[in-house]
């Protein structure tokens, strides 16, 4: 999920050794695994907030800029590897592209994304368990800090490889209670009338923060690719994937709003009835992402704990003593996932968190620095009309950003207040 030049026998997510043997379908599956995560469970409030007409089409823009950005990824990729230059991860293509700090700012961006995903995360897990134990949301924060020493103890895992059963098991979890859901949506629907088309201008870029959060996975682009057997071929299983997912996401958070309408919470679970169905609904949504979160959190670890490594103090003082080298390192990742639950509890809504890290952190990973690169790598090659989407692609995504962060602040200084 990152460029953050870990050995790739250490971090499998991190890297890719060259050799492609991903059949069509693993590389679908591969790509739907990627990219479908918790911000489809926000989708249904982007439908009762901003209309269902700015909803649909905010999902699709987000879905075909997404499909372009990551193929203006892989002709980057193919660029370096015409000059014998080979780029396994996004990382790679910013030392590619503008050196050490190129790779430095897709290490950084890509940290902040899956901690921003890891928040949301939590906040959904609090939230639910509340609601299940409670029967309010009032002390997710309570539930929160008592399932951080859990995710400690995982943390201290050091291969993906020992993590994947659980996120098999996660994502069985997750397409079952995901499908309870739309079952439950299904017997509250109350027809098509009286729907909202449109809102307010402020909850465009809201639904287009969430639309673009929901595609989050950009991180994974070049190692895709370079683990198929037939390369040639990813455009289009990537353009087959993101319309198929695209369908997906908009049928759940429509039916997610006729079934409720005005009711409409920005976690749509929060909204079931209570009953065993519910209980089972929340309690699988709650597994999946419980082991979901080292998983996510893994990138984060690994770019930290290789800046640690390559520390001159570090290698003094903790190299030396291996006992010392392993406690510094656990309780490193350790303090890492007790700051993302302080950060958590802090959070005033699940849907505004997601619509800001999509808003910002993920505009930039997912238009602004694809951009970036293709008109420094590419720029002798390319046609003049796509080095100018380039340059609309960046100055809009930079402009949303910083409107997103200025919405994101007035909603909470309202909220507040």
């Amino acid at each position: 999920m990152t460029g953050g030049g870990v050995p790739d026998d250490v971090a499998p997510l991190l890297g890719h050794t060259g050799r492609g043997t991903a059949s069509e379908l693993r590389t679908a599956g591969n790509i739907f695994i990627s990219i479908v995560g918790a911000g489809v469970l926000g989708l249904p409030y982007v439908f009762k907030t901003s209309g269902w007409a700015v909803a649909v089409t905010t999902v699709t823009l987000a879905a075909s800029l997404t499909y372009y950005c990551m193929l203006l990824l892989v002709m980057c990729k193919d660029k370096a590897l015409a000059k014998g230059i080979r780029c396994y991860t996004y990382g790679d293509l910013g030392q590619e592209a503008y050196g050490a700090a190129g790779r430095q700012l897709v290490d950084v961006l890509i940290c902040v994304s899956q901690i921003g995903c890891c928040i949301a995360y939590l906040i959904f897990l609090g939230t639910n368990l509340s609601s299940i134990v409670t029967g309010a949301t009032k002390q997710s924060s309570f539930f929160i800090f008592m399932l951080i020493p859990f995710e400690m103890c995982i943390a201290c895992v050091r291969s993906l490889a020992a993590l994947a059963p659980f996120s098999i098991f996660a994502d069985i979890c997750n397409m079952a209670a995901l499908a309870l859901v739309v079952r439950d949506d299904f017997h509250n629907f109350k027809g098509f009338g009286d729907l909202n088309s449109f809102t307010t201008v402020p909850a465009i870029a809201f639904a287009m923060g969430i639309g673009i959060y929901c595609f989050e996975g950009f991180g994974m682009t070049i190692t895709l690719e370079a683990s198929m057997q037939k390369p040639k071929k990813f455009g289009k299983i990537l353009a087959l994937m993101l319309s198929l997912i695209t369908l997906v996401y908009v049928a759940f958070g429509f039916l997610g709003y006729l079934a409720f309408r005005e009711e409409t919470r920005d976690i749509i679970t929060l909204n079931l009835p209570a009953s065993w169905t519910t209980v089972l609904v929340k309690a699988g949504l709650i597994i999946a992402l419980f082991f979901t979160f080292p998983v996510m959190m893994y990138p984060v670890h690994e770019i930290v704990e290789h800046k640690l490594l390559t520390s001159t103090w570090f290698q003094k003082i903790v190299m030396p003593s291996p006992h010392l080298h392993v406690l510094l390192a656990n309780a490193v990742r350790g303090i890492t996932v007790l700051g993302v639950a302080i950060v958590a509890v802090s959070v005033p809504g699940f849907g505004i968190f997601i619509s800001l890290v999509g808003g910002t952190v993920c505009a930039l990973l997912a238009f602004v620095l694809p951009s970036l690169f293709h008109m420094h790598l590419c720029w002798d090659t390319a046609h003049w009309t796509t080095c100018s989407f380039d340059i609309v692609l960046i100055v809009c995504g930079v402009l949303f950003a910083i409107y997103s962060t200025y919405t994101t602040v007035a909603q909470l200084f309202f909220h507040a207040s």
